[in-house]
């Protein structure tokens, strides 16, 4: 239960999950009896319906069994345990929707424009650092300059966000500006035009890897040496915000005080003050009974021993995050900023890591250590991205058996209790895995087990489980104490994984890269990912889809024309189903025209609505036209931008065409 809303932020590093290579739901325990519905069936959830009153304190608490970092900077933080103690101030910029859609009435608001290959923002006159200066658009600027600065050894500059024009340039040491944001009003208006090498489908939505949505103090940070912001006192303990509530206090690694922002554009906040401390995961179940804090994370391996409590309300979700099992097969190339396969490394054998992963016994691990309240997913898409997630995909469930088969047929041979490689060297597999709960242990030494009987050695990376900070210094530097690593994401909104797995990605800690899956993840994010309702209609097993728009002129329409294209009818008889909307549409737009009459409206507006309410030959030839003249018609268009190959398209018009009558 956040007290405010908590940014999606792509690529947060989770530091103690509980169970591993799954899913987690979030526990949150407040102090309340009230219930309602939630999104997890077996829980119920606090909603209480009071006035709201101004003053009063409130704890909470971060678990973790490290301290936190404390860089309190969206541009160099990867940190969750950062992000959840800055929470209360840091605040996007652009407000969402339900869905994470991009609307207005956020610190800013954005515009995209496809077909110019822009974004605009436009900053709220109101927002105002914590200190009391306004927010401008050098702001903005100055967090991509943060980026992709390469003293700064930031982790977010990606090959997503240097689709940005000019991006790379200054990355690179080529340009001493970035020439792809525009400032129409200088550094200190509050417009900023971000100009991109190509649009992406899923630029509208937040966390999409390819628009940053944070902005940074420049006036604050300018005379702070890129090199030296991440430890600066700037970053580390005075940091400036624009969100609800400023910093008050900080006991680095310990505890975060907030106090209310008077700047803050939406109004002062109506808490007094937010403290945010550190705890271990073996004092949450104490804490909890003795009611230490007023809000407290628990970890499903807890549940257990706290969910007796008496005066305390349990509130459930499935979140955005999962935790999985890496492979190191290569190296970070500063140099040149990607991901370097290494072909010889130990890893770098598809049997050698199947098997491990047939070794793995999750679903067991989770009904003895989770209450059954964590689960498997088998892909890296979880199942809350609906469509983009793929139903058919089983992942790998527990099989001794084969993964022995896959050993057997690779050649790693068994010499007494462990196997060899196929050169015929020992094989030590180190694995590296972050400390936690208590039921950490335990779990960890269960896989090594598992993938004893296999005959593979598997050791801790140091003799035990690590520290959060110690984990990644070694993850993220690539150690060669480091051949496998269990790592945990808390994703971003937006189902892309590419700056996550990438061949220019820092946060690809598995550094595995090869053209078919460079090859799948750009098409993720290519004109090929618009075909989404082409592959729907084509999987769809019965054939039975009704899809509609009010008007259907721009992206319904267009859609059916070229379903319609494809499915061989011609285009008169398209053209003549495409005006059929004028005459279903005849009442609505009389009652439209009646309504603006009443409430006094010009004429001019009148004219507006019928074109908005109605259909033309003018509407589809210019889309036509378009299409002829960018992608050389309308049959390219089709194969080479949607992918709609011959397979497809006989697939469809199997499903939606009658078949031809015999002639007598």
């Amino acid at each position: 239960m956040l007290l405010e809303e908590k940014l999606m932020k792509k690529g947060k590093l989770i530091g103690t999950l509980t169970l591993l290579s799954g899913v987690a739901l979030t526990l949150a325990a407040c102090g309340n009896s009230n219930s309602n519905n939630t999104s997890h069936p077996n829980f119920k959830e606090s909603t209480p319906k009071k006035t709201i009153k101004d003053g009063g304190n409130v704890s909470v608490a971060v678990v973790t069994d490290t301290p936190f970092t404390g860089i309190f900077n969206d541009e160099l933080s990867t940190n969750n345990t950062d992000s959840e103690v800055m929470q209360y101030g840091d605040e996007s910029l652009f407000a969402t929707n339900n869905t994470y859609k991009y609307v207005k009435g956020g610190a800013a608001d954005i515009k995209i424009n496809k077909d110019a290959k822009t974004a605009t923002i436009t900053i709220n006159p109101k927002v105002k650092w914590s200190d009391g200066q306004p927010l401008v658009a050098k702001d903005y600027e100055y967090a991509y300059e943060i980026i992709a600065n390469k003293a700064t050894h930031s982790q977010r500059y990606t090959s997503s966000l240097a689709n940005l024009v000019g991006l790379e340039e200054y990355h690179d040491g080529k340009s001493n500006t970035i020439s792809g944001i525009e400032m129409p009003d200088g550094e200190n208006g509050r417009t900023v035009v971000l100009h991109f090498k190509e649009m992406k489908p899923g630029m509208t939505q937040s966390g999409n890897g390819y628009i940053w949505e944070a902005a940074a103090p420049y006036h604050y940070l300018k005379d702070v040496p890129f090199d030296k912001l991440i430890s600066s006192n700037k970053i580390r303990k005075n940091p400036l915000f624009y969100g609800p509530y400023k910093v008050s206090k900080v006991v680095r690694g310990q505890s975060v005080s907030w106090v209310p922002n008077e700047h803050y554009y939406k109004g002062k906040p109506h808490l007094k003050k937010i403290t945010a401390s550190v705890i271990t995961p073996a004092s949450v179940a104490q804490s909890i009974k003795s009611n230490k804090f007023d809000v407290t994370q628990v970890s499903n391996s807890q549940w257990p021993n706290i969910k007796g409590a008496k005066g305390v309300n349990f509130i459930a979700n499935i979140p955005l995050a999962y935790s999985y099992l890496g492979f190191k097969v290569g190296k970070w190339d500063a140099a040149k900023g990607e991901n370097v396969m290494n072909k010889d490394a130990k890893m770098n054998n598809r049997s050698l890591r199947q098997a491990i992963a047939y070794g793995m016994n999750v679903d067991q691990v989770y009904k003895r250590y989770s209450s059954g309240l964590s689960f498997r997913i088998p892909t890296l898409i979880p199942k809350q991205f609906g469509d983009y997630f793929d139903k058919n995909v089983k992942g790998y469930t527990y099989n001794i058996k084969k993964g022995n088969e896959l050993l057997d047929k690779a050649g790693y041979k068994k010499k007494r209790t462990y196997r060899v490689q196929p050169n015929g060297k020992p094989l030590t597999i180190r694995l590296a895995a972050m400390s936690g709960s208590k039921v950490q242990e335990p779990i960890i030494q269960n896989y090594i087990q598992q993938w004893k009987k296999m005959g593979l050695n598997v050791k801790l990376t140091g003799g035990r489980l690590m520290e959060m900070n110690s984990f990644y210094d070694k993850v993220q530097n690539d150690s060669k104490d480091v051949d496998m690593f269990i790592g945990a994401w808390s994703l971003s909104s937006e189902p892309s994984p590419q700056d996550l797995y990438g061949a220019k990605a820092p946060f690809n800690y598995s550094r595995f890269v090869t053209k078919e899956n460079t090859d799948l993840l750009n098409d993720i994010d290519s004109q090929k990912a618009f075909n989404s309702l082409l592959n729907i209609f084509a999987n769809t097993k019965d054939g039975a889809i009704i899809f509609h728009c009010s008007e259907g002129k721009d992206r319904t329409g267009l859609a059916t024309v070229l379903i319609l294209y494809i499915l061989g009818v011609d285009m008169e008889t398209i053209r003549q189903d495409y005006l059929f909307s004028n005459l279903m549409l005849g009442n609505y737009q009389a009652k439209m025209n009646q309504k603006i009459i009443d409430e006094g409206g010009s004429v001019i507006l009148r004219a507006n609505v019928r074109s908005l309410a109605s259909v033309a030959n003018e509407y589809l030839d210019t889309a036509l036209l378009l299409i002829d003249e960018k992608y050389d018609g309308i049959d390219n268009y089709i194969k080479n931008v949607l992918k709609v190959d011959d397979e497809m398209i006989q697939s469809l018009r199997e499903l939606y065409l009658e078949p031809k009558k015999a002639s007598k």
